[in-house]
Parts: structure tokens; sequence; C-alpha cells
């Protein structure tokens, strides 16, 4: 399936690409603070239209 050295390659590519998210998520938290204040009403506008055309769709079949 895989050589040791694809497993090796792998195990080491996730967790530095794991690291560096997390390192970059991190740093930018202040900002996100800043600029994204309310952005969960927008996630909860868009879950609640897409449940009302669910909602329609399934009504209307």
């Amino acid at each position: 399936m895989f050589t040791k050295g694809q497993l090796i390659f792998a195990i080491i590519f996730i967790i530095l690409f794991s690291l560096i998210i997390g390192y970059s998520y991190i740093k930018d938290s202040r900002l996100h603070n800043v600029y994204y204040k309310n952005s969960y009403v927008i996630l909860i506008v868009f879950i609640v239209f897409i449940s009302i055309i669910a909602t329609y769709s399934n009504l209307f079949r």
C-alpha cells in the first residue's frame, strides 16, 4: 500500500501542517475578534434560510 518513507512523510506533514494552522489561528485571533464580531448571526440566518427552503421543498412534493 504505502512505503515506510511515505508513511513517515505523511505523519510529519500532518503534524507540521496542524501546528502551523494552529499557530496562525492563535496569532490572528485578536483580529478575528475585531473584524468578525457578529459573524455567528450570519451563520444562524443562513441555517434558518436553508431550513425554510428544505421545509418548503418537502411540503410541496
